[in-house]
């Protein structure tokens, strides 16, 4: 048996060695199975999405809250306030428009375009031939007239003599009567186109009817002067101690107007000055083209401050109240033309939250229209909050 095995062993002594390499490369398969396995899995889990957590910009996180106070909207009556641009203008019923009423050649200008003008000052001399041919008619009638007046009290002579019949008097009587109207008529037309009776002349002298400041000029010397019916003003003078301002309200907002209701002019010449009005007329026809209706605002000419055509910017404050969200203007940070407010969310955290912000109020706040609520805490200094959290 010993030497049965030991000859086997002697045919077979490759045996042993063959086992122990299948061994290995049994154990060399199983490590890679295993390795292929686990890259497999990795391969998977790399593959499947994990989530990601972005934080919100708009909300901060500050550690110690207490060093910003805050503050909460109130709700107050306020009036209606409509902000719009004006144009100075003069009071119509302190305007006149001055013309030539007889047609001519203009011979010398007496005012020009900014001289202040007193009632009856000469302002134009205008030499007309128009009034020169009245002139000549009027002194041809007054000879008619002259010499039917001779005629009729001869006639009376020769009546009460029995020298002339009764039909022959009442004639001359007649004619005399006609001459009469005629040199009456010729008169009427000479004051008619501005000459004077008493100082017969071809020259008419055009003088202001008013005191004022001549606002308009449309004549020099040598121009050729048309006829009343179919010429333009010469002069326009007006009365500057009044004036007008007229806004342009769009159909929209007409509704935040009424008579009587307050106005603060601002002169774009004079910024830092404020000037007090009230509504004084507001028209019932509105532009077809621009959707307006002109709202007139009434004030005194204080120093002569208000010149035609300047530009205005007019602030109407109404009677009524309605309510409306205050916030301190302090807590409204103004960025990218936007307006920003801090709203505490929690204990130490705020959300930055923009809001429409209107007009101002009294006492340092500002209307807010929308984006708060009563109730809501914001940090009353917006400015000092956000450079501490930029700081951060």
């Amino acid at each position: 048996m010993r030497n049965a095995l030991k000859d086997c062993g002697t045919r077979s002594g490759t045996l042993p060695r063959k086992v122990d390499l299948l061994l290995i490369a049994g154990a060399v398969l199983a490590a890679l199975s295993v390795l292929t396995g686990c890259t497999q899995h990795g391969a998977m889990d790399a593959s499947e999405p994990k989530p990601v957590t972005t934080p919100d910009p708009n909300v901060f996180e500050v550690p110690n809250p207490q060093q910003f106070p805050l503050v909460e909207p109130v709700s107050r009556p306020v009036p209606e306030v409509l902000r719009v641009n004006g144009v100075v203008a003069p009071d119509v019923a302190r305007t006149v428009h001055i013309n030539a009423l007889a047609s001519g050649r203009v011979m010398d200008v007496r005012s020009r375009l900014g001289d202040d003008v007193e009632k009856g000052q000469l302002m134009v001399v205008v030499h007309s031939p128009e009034l020169e041919t009245a002139i000549q008619q009027y002194r041809k009638d007054q000879a008619d007239e002259h010499l039917a007046g001779v005629a009729l009290k001869r006639a009376q002579d020769l009546y009460a003599h029995g020298a002339m019949a009764l039909q022959d008097l009442q004639n001359t009587e007649n004619t005399e009567q006609k001459a009469q109207v005629d040199v009456k008529t010729d008169a009427d037309q000479i004051r008619l186109l501005g000459g004077d009776l008493d100082h017969l002349s071809p020259t008419v002298e055009v003088r202001s009817p008013i005191s004022g400041t001549v606002v308009d000029q449309q004549i020099t010397s040598g121009e050729a002067v048309k006829s009343l019916d179919n010429s333009q003003s010469l002069f326009m003078v007006a009365d500057l101690s009044r004036v007008w301002v007229l806004c342009d309200v769009y159909e929209n907002d007409l509704g935040r107007v009424r008579l009587g209701d307050a106005a603060e002019i601002r002169l774009n010449a004079y910024p830092d000055r404020a000037f007090r009005g009230t509504i004084a007329n507001i028209s019932p026809v509105l532009d077809p083209a621009t959707r307006t209706a002109k709202v007139r605002v009434e004030l005194a000419n204080v120093n002569h401050l208000f010149r035609p055509q300047m530009f205005a910017v007019v602030t109407f404050t109404s009677r009524r109240t309605t309510p409306k969200l205050l916030l301190p203007s302090s807590a409204i940070l103004r960025l990218h033309d936007k307006d920003w407010v801090f709203v505490r969310v929690s204990e130490r955290s705020f959300r930055r939250i923009q809001v429409q912000g209107g007009a101002a109020g009294p006492e340092g706040m500002q209307e807010i229209l929308a984006g708060l609520n009563l109730g809501d805490q914001v940090v009353s200094n917006a400015l000092e909050f956000s450079s501490a959290v930029s700081a951060e």
